[in-house]
């Protein structure tokens, strides 16, 4: 397959850490600013969508082309309900948030059972594995380890514990291989803001109401 990939290095470097694209032609870039068609291309994975929704109007453009999106800070109904999709919705969302693309399994979301022909053809031509959950804001992976990192910082807030000790505690008492606080390092502080404000605006609950001291520190963050 010719395969068009939208990302930084980073994201990149953790895709290749994934497999699956030897044996394939590959074009990565940072932006979509110089694409102006994907008619070459056989499939589009677009590590930044989140961020860069407006990419949905080059890709509504080519409804024969599949795009694999980072979709968790919205959801896939979102995004046909802001863009024309009149020929055909092509895309289906992928947690390609830091620290999750390279993860064995792929979460993933489509919009209509129509997609998963298409998605099983590119996940077997990949050799990726991925398991389908229901389009909704935070998925489901990102939405729970974003909740445990706001609770986190509400602890160290009330200064229950040291942020080192609250590590330690969820690793050895959940056995979690990572602690909320190594948990925000590696997603970043920024897109962990972004899940639970755009996941409390979708629900209303209030477990998802981002923490003051999380939403301070992403606010003087230099970490995109």
């Amino acid at each position: 397959m010719k395969i068009l990939v939208i990302g930084d290095a980073q994201h990149y470097t953790a895709l290749l850490l994934k497999g699956g694209l030897s044996g394939h032609q590959v074009q990565q870039v940072t932006t979509l600013d110089r694409i102006d068609s994907l008619a070459d291309y056989q499939l589009v994975i677009d590590l930044v969508f989140d961020d860069h929704q407006e990419h949905a109007v080059l890709y509504a453009r080519f409804p024969a082309v599949p795009v694999l999106a980072g979709i968790v800070k919205t959801s896939l109904g979102a995004v046909m309900g802001n863009y024309a999709f009149s020929q055909g919705f092509n895309l289906i969302g992928c947690n390609w948030l830091p620290g999750f693309i390279e993860m064995p399994v792929t979460e993933v979301s489509v919009i209509d059972e129509e997609q998963l022909p298409v998605l099983q053809e590119m996940m077997g031509q990949l050799g990726w594995q991925y398991e389908v959950v229901k389009d909704s804001v935070g998925m489901v992976t990102p939405r729970v380890i974003c909740m445990i990192i706001n609770e986190a910082y509400m602890a160290a807030e009330e200064e229950i514990a040291s942020r080192a000790d609250i590590n330690t505690a969820m690793r050895l008492g959940t056995n979690y291989p990572l602690g909320p606080f190594e948990w925000c390092e590696k997603i970043g502080i920024k897109h962990v803001c972004d899940v639970l404000s755009s996941v409390y605006t979708a629900t209303g609950n209030e477990r998802y109401k981002v923490s003051p001291l999380l939403i301070e520190e992403a606010q003087t963050s230099n970490v995109k």
